[in-house]
């Protein structure tokens, strides 16, 4: 598949009709490997605040990807990379956690950590390209099986 020239990366609001269908996508993906209980998203409504950019990847006017960034203060969190499966190869994955990496560095963020799950194989691979290494489980989250937890020093 080839790369999207040009793709464009920026901080839009997770109430819109592209967000909802990116989110509602990531959630049937989530689903189809993971019971409710084992899925640590947040829906649209709990993206929608201060402390949170929500980061939207379009090819064109095509909505193809998005991922979120917590700030808790003393670190970043990353919440909801997905990347539209018919546009997944195109380095969008990428692209989204470059400018997320940006934003948190901007906010003297020192870390950006992660939960994401054991079967998400692609995802697993992804962030270990991107320097991500395993660690325990930090923040509310309880260390189950299912999860693991990642992080990279800024």
């Amino acid at each position: 598949m080839t790369p999207c020239t040009p793709l464009d990366i920026a901080v839009e609001s997770p109430l819109s009709a592209d967000a909802a269908r990116l989110i509602a996508a990531s959630d049937a993906v989530l689903l189809a490997h993971y019971p409710p209980e084992d899925c640590f998203s947040l829906d649209v409504g709990e993206l929608d605040k201060p402390d949170i950019a929500f980061f939207v990847a379009r090819c064109g006017p095509e909505a193809v990807g998005c991922v979120a960034l917590v700030d808790c203060g003393h670190y970043g969190e990353i919440k909801r990379l997905f990347v539209d499966p018919m546009a997944r190869g195109r380095g969008a994955a990428r692209a989204l956690m470059a400018a997320l990496e940006t934003h948190a560095r901007a906010a003297d963020l020192a870390c950006v950590r992660l939960e994401t799950g054991d079967r998400l194989e692609a995802a697993v691979a992804l962030y270990k390209r991107l320097g991500y290494s395993i660690r325990e489980a930090f923040g509310d989250y309880e260390n189950i099986p299912a999860s693991l937890f990642m992080e990279k020093h800024l």
